[in-house]
Formats: C-alpha cells, sequence, structure tokens
C-alpha cells in the first residue's frame, strides 16, 4: 500500500472499542473512515452514541497529540451496542461516490451512538448528521452504514476498505475473521486476543509483522499494557517468573443488577456494587508477543466499579538485581526514548481518572511501586483501557499498511 495514500478502514461492531476507533480515525490525516457495520443499531443511534457522553463534556484526549484533518474509511463495525437495545433493520450501501465514506448501517440509532459518550465526552469535531437511512454525514464527509450478520455478505471492497476491524468480539479466531476477506477487505485487525492469529503489540513486537499476514490480533488492552512494561524489564534486568493483577474497570459483558452467569457465578453479581474476581489471559498472551517470556507470566482480573481505566500490579523476580531506583531510571528512559507515546511514566499522586482519554499503552506510576530486595519487585503501570488500546489499533494498522510485500 502506497505510503502516500490514506489507509481507508472499515469497522465491524460498534461497540465501546469500535466507536472510539471511529473518533480517532476521524482525527487523524493518515487514515480514512470508510464504513461501518453492526447489525443492531441505526443511522441515528449511531450517530448519538459517538458525539455525546460525560464526565467530559468536549471530548478533548489527552497525550494524543493527532492531525486537524482525518479521513478514516471504515469498512466493517460490529457490536456498536447490545442487541437488546435495538429493533433488527438491514439497509444496503448505495453509493458509487469514491469521495463519499462508506458506513453501513445499523439496527439502532448510529448517530446518536458516535454524538454521546459517557466517558469520553461529546463529539464536536465535525457537525454529524444523518442524510439518510443509509448514509451518515461527518462534515461534509458521507459514511455508507451496513447492518449485516454474517460477515462474508457485508461489500468491504465497494467501499474500497484496505483494512477491516473485527470489534464485535465474536469473530476472534482465523477462520470466522477471514470471512470479511471474502467481502473485498485486504487485512483484518481483531481488536482481542485470538487464539490462533498471530498477535502483535505496537512498541514491542509489531515489527516483526510480515506482509503475508492478512489476518492479525491487536491483542488486548491489558496485554499492551502489560507486554510493554514487561519488555522493558526484561530487556535491562531479566524476568524469571511474575504474577500480575488487573485491577480493571466495568466492561459491557458485566451485570447492571445480579443476573445469571452461566461459566462465571461471580461475573453475573451486579457490577457497580461489587469488587468482583475474574480471570483473564491477558499475562499469559504477553508470551505470545514477548516468547521469552512464555510460561513465565500468568494472572487474574479484578473488576471494580469504575467505568474507564484500569491498573496493572505485576510482582516479579529479576535474574539480574537491581534496587528499585535503577528500575525506575530504566523505565523514564525508555518513556523518553523509543517508548515515547506508548510508554508513559510519572512521579505524581495520581489516581484512575487522571488517565481517562490517555493515549499510551502504559503509563508507569513510581510511587506505587516498591521492592523487597533487589530480586523482588512490585510494579504499578495505568492504561486507559478504552482510549488507549483504540489507539494502538490504529497504530498497529498504519504499520502494517507501511510493510512492503
Amino acid at each position: 500500500m502506497a505510503s502516500d495514500k490514506k489507509i481507508k478502514i472499515g469497522i465491524n461492531g460498534f461497540g465501546r472499542i469500535g466507536r472510539l476507533v471511529a473518533r480517532i480515525s476521524l482525527q487523524r490525516d493518515d487514515v480514512e473512515l470508510v464504513a461501518i457495520n453492526d447489525p443492531f443499531i441505526t443511522t441515528d443511534y449511531m450517530l448519538q452514541i459517538t458525539v455525546h457522553g460525560s464526565p467530559s463534556s468536549l471530548f478533548t484526549p489527552r497525550n494524543c497529540p493527532l492531525p486537524t484533518h482525518y479521513t478514516l474509511s471504515l469498512s466493517k463495525v460490529y457490536g456498536f451496542y447490545s442487541v437488546r437495545e435495538c429493533k433488527s433493520r438491514r439497509f444496503r450501501r448505495r453509493s458509487n461516490n469514491k469521495d463519499e465514506t462508506s458506513f453501513f448501517v445499523l439496527n439502532a440509532p448510529p448517530t446518536y451512538m458516535f454524538k454521546y459518550d459517557t466517558v469520553h465526552g461529546q463529539w464536536k469535531h465535525h457537525e454529524v448528521k444523518v442524510k439518510d437511512e443509509k448514509t451518515l454525514l461527518f462534515g461534509e464527509k458521507s459514511v455508507t452504514v451496513f447492518g449485516i450478520r454474517n460477515p462474508e455478505e457485508i461489500p468491504w471492497g465497494e467501499t474500497g476498505a484496505d483494512f477491516v476491524v473485527e470489534s464485535t468480539g465474536v469473530f476472534t479466531d482465523k477462520d470466522k475473521a477471514a470471512a470479511h476477506l471474502k467481502g473485498g477487505a485486504k487485512k483484518v485487525v481483531i481488536s482481542a486476543v485470538s487464539k490462533d492469529a498471530p498477535m502483535f503489540v505496537v512498541g514491542v513486537n509489531e515489527k516483526e509483522y510480515k506482509p503475508e499476514l492478512d489476518i492479525v490480533s491487536n491483542a488486548s488492552c491489558t496485554t499492551n499494557c502489560l507486554a510493554t512494561l514487561a519488555k522493558v524489564i526484561n530487556d535491562r534486568f531479566g524476568i524469571v517468573e511474575g504474577l500480575m493483577t488487573t485491577v480493571h474497570s466495568i466492561t459491557a459483558t458485566q451485570k447492571t443488577v445480579d443476573g445469571p452467569s452461566k461459566k462465571d457465578w461471580r461475573g453475573g453479581r451486579a457490577a457497580s456494587f461489587n469488587i468482583i474476581p475474574s480471570s483473564t489471559g491477558a499475562a499469559k498472551a504477553v508470551g505470545k508477543v514477548l516468547p521469552a517470556l512464555n510460561g513465565k507470566l500468568t494472572g487474574m482480573s479484578i473488576r471494580v466499579p469504575t467505568v474507564d481505566v484500569s491498573v496493572v500490579d505485576v510482582t516479579v523476580r529479576l535474574e539480574k538485581a537491581a534496587t528499585y531506583d535503577e528500575i525506575k531510571a530504566a523505565i523514564k528512559e525508555e518513556s523518553e526514548g523509543k517508548l515515547k507515546g506508548i510508554l508513559g511514566y510519572t512521579e505524581d499522586d495520581v489516581v484512575s481518572t487522571d488517565f481517562v482519554g490517555d493515549s499510551r499503552s502504559s503509563i508507569f506510576d513510581a510511587k506505587a511501586g516498591i521492592a523487597l530486595n533487589g530480586n523482588f519487585v512490585k510494579l504499578v503501570a495505568w492504561y486507559d483501557n478504552e482510549w488507549g488500546y483504540s489507539c494502538r489499533v490504529i497504530d498497529l494498522i498504519v504499520h502494517i499498511a507501511s510493510v512492503k510485500a
């Protein structure tokens, strides 16, 4: 793909990650959002949930410098919001105008979902409105919306989408995600850990990407946070073994009130009233992006009643003894060098809401960690599990597009 051309992106699933990838795409000048697919959202509702939200009245992410003009092509989007919240509708893309952005008509009001966001605030970068049942307008840019359930039937090729962001949480293995290729997409990036698709974490192993790989995973938000920190520690001091806990904000899979949960009984308890121990594959996934750590890390999750921003607490045994000050210095050096914009460093007395809208994958909290001795240390790193991760999805796409066959 030519480096001087904007990368056309489609989004499949307009849930939390799908919507934020759309927001980021519309602010960047190296990508073009062309289409969204979600079978459960109509255009007017989609717009609303993308533009508005709280606690921020105006969406202005910190630490995420972006060009003022972004054109993003979204070939496919799934999961804008819960199936229960919308009526089933289906629309077909109609436009051969190459200047128009292609969006899929969703079964619930997409405009509402784009305009409003409880965490990241209202969208005020463009006037966003519904042109018709098949088209959204971002300023003067039209975007076609589809509402197709079967990914094989989504006409990504007609929209010109080079990449599809698979963000439904459903098509996370290679065979299922490959359905997008049948619709004309050239590459698929899964916004979740995959059991068989190659996983890449920007700042850690993205340079290992090969152009023959058409389906890849951006891993998870927690894996992005942990792997970034773990790479620095392992490169500088060596990791013998470690245990991780992520204290994680509420996600869409949790319940507002107590309800049935077949596999995870604790997960069925009310999210806003409980601290809920849970499982996570994030630590083990680090071994897939950093083979040197395969089998050396595992961990768990504790879900807490906050709406965004999570924190990784990792305790590791080091091969090479080091003082806590030496560890801090190494992390700070990397955060100001080749990992700038990916890894952060702070000595401020921060709390979780201080990182809402932070685009970095991992922000090391120098005051929160502690060392027992030279070989046994606990490290703490914050991450906006929504915004930071979504920034990395786009960064990975841009990197892949830059790799020549």
